[in-house]
């Protein structure tokens, strides 16, 4: 039983498919789901929740000793930032973590897993970590979709840049990869459309969905008519909070917010539209559809009659003349398709541009950084009917597959034939002939489907027929014999039947020319922006102005001439150009069986993936292999520290020296290198470790006795400085006492003067008195007295402190020029945070006219202190930063007061810097944090600290700030403007600021968004929550709306044979011939 649970597989002593899959299964009935093949860790999906990542879990993983810990995710995690940072017996360098495996093994949740740990590695008290962690859940909104096979599968690739400065973040970047956008529209039987869609649906509430204007989700022919139950309800309602929260995180604007929303809800109505021939050739709507055409104009911002003819006809100009040419029914449907699919996929790439420019590095250009690269890519995928999508997810497993055997396999055993080791050589399964078929040029698969795109006439079969003439003979293609143009390809893991329908429309990706100008000029700003960008060569949106896009027109054009397969084939070879030029770690994932069941072992299943993964191979290289290969040189410079000798020369005897004396055995020597096993690269940073501990220990002593020297220095200033002063105080005293003398004296003469000039007078005639000066009155002594010159030899004087605190002899310096600076700094900072305080954040701490009790103004960290000495556990206030832009909460703890730094976002919200949790004004923050505790102490807010005195509140120097409610005269209401606002104004609107007013006559203009906002920011008295940006089109969707609902009654009343609501949009399907 010791034997089936090894943690490392390559420590077996029967190698074969047997006792590795009884190894695995041993493990997996014991829930120890992770086990080590050398360095690469296999881990087996649970489908279940397993006590294996809390916090305490992750603090043992921390600079861990692999042998004295079991195999674990976190594990890798630490290895790669050590390695990063030049720990783990190599120099610093860029690391790479391959995540691979099958749909539904597991891969989202490690990377999750992986950011986490590594964020708590690199914690450098900024808000930036959590911003990367709020990435995930954004991306799995918006990219992540059910499928058979996987409840939450990836439906898109990304690779995460982690970008270092020495060991803290500086920011992150995400390159996405062949997002599947053709789910918008068509989804296969058991499988759903992205997850965005039910969140919205079921988080966004009913006065916002009327903003929106959006029904109930099986009123959608985009999501199949699907029915949401009470759990599925409560469900993506959290997800939807936790989507809010994230782009909060993150850093997006409520505006930007509001348009996407706006835009993904046109999306949906844009489904419903449906056509019918009309008048001579030309299609029109349906019925039930106008309100629909409707709604989507209004949610898109373009004119309805424009939207219409997009659809219905495409205008092209040749030799100067216009020409309009009608589509078809179908073609006004794919016009329609193609729309969505374009303007969710450019949804998706704002998000992820949006996300880079957020995070992007702010640190000088010059300053070279480390980075952790963490790939996610969709899994190996075989369904029932496969179509293009799914042939570019398997190409790029076949990458990621070819890049494991190289450097795993094809890499290691070169340079054992290069360096004349005796080797026997491990025969592995290679793929590089079916990446041959899929990329050869000019006759590869991906060759000719860009050949057959460029022809307007061609079809599907035409590209199939192609692909059966030229590939008919290669053993990695099968022909298949069907009706429906199909092709089969034999991958690495199985044999794959590709349903070739819509291949080349999927491959072109392209929308009308009038689309595109029509949704430039629209007036919801970022949809004016997706359709202005361009689009690189691997397929990434570069937004810009749409100004710029109007100028230089055929840029876009000569763009957009890239196919879909093109792109991605160019986004792949950038990816594994990045991978190549990092140190890479990998990680197999298993998925345990078809079914997603917990505590099920498929043991055949499991075999399968075992076998085309190539783990029984990667076992044998591992076990008799060397994965860590360095020359002489980069040992020499990294280990020479183990000689204990400077300059030691770089060559082949220095490296056997230090070699001997570690007295590590089983490595050996090549010509120009040396080979070490996997776990020789711990055994020697270990003993690097011990040599930095000792040389901690040593400096440790050296500034102890360092510091005591210094100490006893200062103490033996302060005593010259005290005997000084004693002998300055007693020379001032004999000084004083002799000029005292000499005043008695002088006093005693100048009365006997005084006597003799009155005798004198005495005998002089009487004559008139002649008045006297009058004496000056004596000016008190200025204050700067003390710290004039006699004071230099003072002693210094200890300032006041905390009550919670005793003074020391030596909180002060003694002043002087520098002194002064750091004085006119703390007032010059002081009055910019007061001057940032009054024109940012005054109308929004105000309520009623006042400050909530809590807040104590710009008071310092001591005098916070002092106000909670006395209070009860749990009492707090928040306070202004002095010497920054936010804000401190000050909480009375058990044993101490802590303060927590409340930062504001770049979109104005307020989060708690370590928090995972944005708000929109402080006192949504102390509301939310009376129920939930403030990490890491899960500390709640009790009790709020009132002011020290009423007469004298703490904010008394921001109390002018507080703005006075304008008086309105009161007038009957307008009866008109009544109804106008009930059409027009959305239902909690009524009291906003740009809000209809029953007593003036109603006025309808355009108006700009920033004089719109610039309007509320004048005529706002207090923020109100409900003031929030609406969509441009409001009144236009809020008509449409009740269209369709007049419409879908009446339906309802005179057809009593209609399908049920679940199968609503059944018949409108579309399927694959």
């Amino acid at each position: 039983m010791e034997e089936n649970l090894q943690e490392d597989l390559a420590m077996l002593s029967e190698l074969d498919e047997k006792s590795l899959l009884e190894s695995l299964s041993q493990r997996f009935k014991q829930d120890k789901i992770y086990t080590y093949i050398g360095d690469i860790l296999v881990a087996v999906n649970p489908f279940k929740y397993l006590p294996l990542y809390e916090k305490e879990v992750s603090e043992r993983y921390k600079c861990h000793d692999k042998k004295s810990l079991p195999p674990h995710i976190f594990a890798v995690a630490d290895k790669a930032y050590q390695s990063m940072l030049g720990r783990m017996g190599t120099g610093p360098k860029n690391q790479c973590i391959v995540i691979s495996g099958e749909s539904g093994a597991g891969k989202t949740e490690s990377t999750k897993l992986l950011l986490r740990h590594i964020m708590e590695l690199c914690r450098a008290n900024s808000q930036l970590e959590q911003q990367i962690l709020q990435v995930n859940p954004l991306l799995e909104a918006f990219g992540n979709a059910q499928t058979v096979m996987n409840d939450n599968s990836s439906r898109f690739g990304k690779y995460i840049q982690l970008r270092f400065l020495g060991t803290s973040v500086k920011g992150a970047k995400i390159n996405e990869y062949l997002l599947e956008k053709s789910r918008v529209v068509q989804q296969d039987e058991g499988e759903r459309n992205f997850h965005i869609f039910y969140c919205m649906l079921a988080g966004i509430c009913a006065d916002d969905k009327e903003i929106y204007g959006l029904l109930e989700p099986e009123q959608y022919r985009y999501l199949n008519g699907t029915s949401l139950s009470d759990d599925m309800v409560n469900h993506w309602s959290k997800k939807y909070a936790d989507v809010c929260n994230a782009m909060d995180m993150v850093g997006f604007e409520e505006q930007e917010k509001v348009d996407m929303m706006t835009i993904l809800a046109g999306i949906l109505s844009l489904g419903n539209i449906m056509f019918e021939p009309g008048e001579g050739d030309v299609l029109r709507v349906t019925n039930t559809s106008v309100g629909w055409l409707k709604a989507a104009a209004g949610q898109f911002g373009v004119q309805e009659e424009e939207l219409l003819r997009s659809l219905t006809c495409t205008m092209s100009v040749t030799r100067g003349e216009a020409i309009r040419r009608l589509h078809s029914q179908q073609q006004a449907e794919d016009a329609r398709d193609s729309i969505a699919k374009v303007a969710y996929g450019r949804v998706f790439g704002w998000i992820v541009s949006k996300v880079n420019e957020l995070l992007a590095p702010n640190v000088d250009p010059d300053v070279e950084l480390h980075e952790i690269g963490i790939l996610d890519i969709f899994g190996f995928e075989n369904f029932a009917v496969n179509r293009f999508e799914q042939l570019c997810i398997n190409l790029a497993n076949e990458k990621l597959q070819y890049f494991f055997n190289h450097h795993i396999f094809l890499m290691e055993q070169r340079e054992y034939k290069e360096e004349q080791l005796d080797w026997e050589v491990i025969t592995y399964k290679d793929n590089k002939p079916i990446l041959d078929l899929f990329l050869t040029k000019p006759i590869g698969i991906l060759s000719l489907l860009d050949e057959q795109s460029a022809f307007p006439q061609a079809t599907d079969r035409d590209f199939v027929d192609k692909l059966n003439s030229k590939f008919k003979a290669h053993p990695n293609y099968e022909v298949v014999r069907s009706h429906s143009p199909a092709f089969t390809v034999v991958h690495y893991a199985s044999k794959v039947q590709y349903n070739g329908v819509g291949f080349l429309e999927r491959n072109r990706d392209t929308i009308p020319a009038s689309i595109r100008g029509l949704f430039i000029n629209s007036v919801t700003p970022l949809l004016s922006l997706l359709f202005a960008a361009t689009i690189s060569r691997t397929g990434t949106l570069m937004p810009r102005k749409a100004k710029m896009a109007q100028v230089t027109e055929d840029n876009f054009n000569s763009t957009r001439k890239q196919s879909v397969g093109a792109q991605f084939k160019h986004s792949l070879g950038v990816l594994l150009e990045k991978m190549f030029a990092a140190s890479p770690h990998f990680i197999r994932c298993i998925k345990p069986n078809r079914t997603k069941s917990p505590d099920v072992l498929d043991n055949s299943f499991i075999m399968d993936q075992l076998r085309y993964n190539g783990l029984l191979e990667t076992i044998r290289i591992r076990r008799d292999g060397f994965s860590w290969r360095p020359t002489f040189k980069e040992f020499a410079e990294r280990y020479s520290l183990l000689l204990l000798k400077p300059d030691i020369p770089l060559n082949r005897e220095s490296c056997m020296h230090i070699l001997n004396n570690t007295r590590i055995t089983g490595w050996t020597c090549g010509s120009s290198r040396l080979f070490f096993k996997y776990w020789h690269q711990e055994e020697l940073a270990r003993l690097l470790d011990t040599l930095g501990r000792s040389a901690v220990v040593i400096q440790k002593n050296f500034r102890a006795v360092m510091c005591r020297r210094r100490y006893l220095e200062l103490v033996e200033e302060m005593r010259r400085q005290r005997q000084a002063q004693r002998e300055e105080e007693e020379r001032r005293r004999r000084e004083a006492e002799e000029e005292r003398r000499r005043q008695l004296l002088q006093e005693e003469e100048e009365e006997a003067r005084r006597r003799r000039l009155i005798e004198q007078e005495n005998k002089r005639p009487v004559s008139p008195p002649v008045p006297l000066p009058r004496k000056k009155k004596p000016e008190p002594r200025p204050r700067s007295f003390l710290s004039g010159p006699q004071s230099a030899h003072l002693a210094p004087v200890p300032r006041p402190r905390s009550k919670l605190f005793e003074a020391t002899p030596f909180d002060n310096d003694l002043g002087g020029p520098a002194h002064e600076e750091r004085v006119k700094e703390k007032h010059k900072r002081r009055r910019n945070t007061i001057r940032w305080f009054r024109e940012t954040q005054a109308r929004k701490v105000v309520r009623n006219g006042e400050f909530p009790c809590w807040f104590h103004g710009m008071i310092t960290r001591r005098r916070a202190e002092d106000l909670l000495t006395d209070k009860p556990l749990g009492c707090f206030l928040v306070r202004v930063g002095q010497s920054r832009e936010g804000y401190t909460l000050t909480y009375r703890g058990a044993n101490r007061c802590r303060h927590y730094m409340i930062e504001m976002q770049c979109n104005g919200k307020y989060v708690i810097l370590g928090e995972d949790r944005a708000h929109p004004s402080l006192i949504d923050l102390v509301e939310y944090h009376t129920q939930a505790g403030i990490k890491p102490f899960m500390e709640l807010l009790t009790v709020p600290c009132g002011q020290s005195c009423d007469q004298q509140p703490d904010y008394e120097e921001l109390e002018f700030m507080v703005p006075s409610p304008p008086e309105v005269p009161h007038r009957a209401p307008d009866p008109v403007a009544m109804e106008l606002q009930r059409l027009f104004v959305p239902p909690d609107r009524t009291s906003a600021p740009g809000a209809l007013q029953p007593d003036k006559p109603p006025v309808l203009r355009r108006i700009s968004d920033h004089r719109r906002r610039l309007d509320a920011l004048v005529n706002q008295d207090e923020p109100d929550p409900k003031d929030k940006p609406v969509p441009r089109l409001y009144p236009s969707i809020r008509l449409a709306m009740r269209e369709i609902q007049q419409i879908q009654q009446f339906s309802d009343s005179t057809d009593q044979t209609d399908v049920a609501p679940g199968n609503r949009w059944s018949p409108w399907k579309r399927t694959d011939s």
